[in-house]
């Protein structure tokens, strides 16, 4: 049995994709349909089955049937997008979000959805990869994963509820977690590397021997380098939305940089080693333990 009628999705890329995906193949929603401002990525997710319907615009895919609306865009966009929504949306229409900073998005909720601002519901999936579009949307991609939830404090149970439902319905763990310690989180798990992986990528492309460096590149490069690949605008944007943890975090890396820099140019293999041995333990110890 179908929990929605007609879900509209906006920004069909890999997150927004994946999921519309799974509804469609689990028959989660009677309509999937989607908007995206770029007409090849949205020709091709109407191709490829990712979503029933593709509009350009939320006027055209919002119906007096619409009883959910995922954010799937950049977070950046979030406070455009909800704008827009606000004279659109269908009474008792739950919207939610993607994205990847809670802060940001529960604050665009309030301000631009006031009154609809108790159904709005921060979602969180950690799960993805560094494609992005249409194309890069794979079915089973949450199952197993994490979803955070943010709940506020004028949040509507029966919304949350229903969010949670449709999440673990394709898989997802759901979990509830405060925005601001969220933000702090996943600023030091997952945006401070991505920072790391495109500041390491362009140091290596702007020097004189690129050229050779690369074509000698093996196993470990393409490893450390694969963030690098990511989508740069969700980037940027993502690192905006978080740069106050994420300022915090790359003055801490500078100091490990500078310790690092010390032993070496002092010759202090005992330093070196010490600093080694507690990344590995640590490293080991998260692998051995995650779940």
């Amino acid at each position: 049995m179908a929990l929605l009628r007609r879900m509209v999705v906006v920004g069909v890329g890999l997150i927004g994709g994946s999921l519309a995906l799974d509804v469609k193949r689990l028959g989660l929603a009677d309509c999937v349909a989607g908007v995206d401002t770029d007409a090849a990525n949205l020709r091709q997710a109407l191709d490829l089955g990712v979503v029933d319907e593709g509009f350009a615009s939320l006027g055209q895919a919002l119906s007096a049937d619409t009883d959910w609306v995922l954010l799937a865009a950049p977070v950046g966009a979030v406070g455009r997008i909800c704008s827009e929504l606000a004279p659109l949306l269908p009474g008792g229409c739950v919207v939610s979000d993607v994205g990847s900073t809670k802060q940001s998005v529960l604050a665009a909720f309030a301000r631009y959805l006031p009154d609809a601002w108790p159904r709005c519901v921060a979602a969180h999936p950690i799960a993805g990869t560094e494609r992005s579009g249409a194309a890069a949307a794979q079915a089973g991609l949450f199952a197993g994963k994490r979803l955070i939830m943010c709940p506020h404090e004028r949040q509507d149970a029966a919304a949350l509820t229903r969010v949670a439902a449709l999440w673990q319905a394709v898989g997802a763990r759901v979990e509830h977690m405060d925005a601001a310690a969220h933000d702090a989180a996943f600023a030091a798990v997952s945006h401070l590397p991505q920072l790391l992986a495109y500041a390491y990528m362009r140091q290596i492309t702007l020097a004189a021997e690129s050229e050779e460096w690369l074509r000698l590149a093996g196993s470990g490069f393409r490893d450390f380098s694969r963030l690098a690949a990511s989508e740069p605008a969700m980037w940027a944007d993502i690192a905006l939305a978080n740069r106050e943890n994420l300022l915090a975090l790359l003055d801490g890396q500078q100091q490990q940089l500078a310790r690092l820099r010390e032993c070496l140019a002092q010759e202090d293999g005992a330093g070196l080693r010490e600093m080694f041995a507690e990344a590995s333990t640590a490293r080991r110890e998260w692998e051995n333990g995650r779940g």
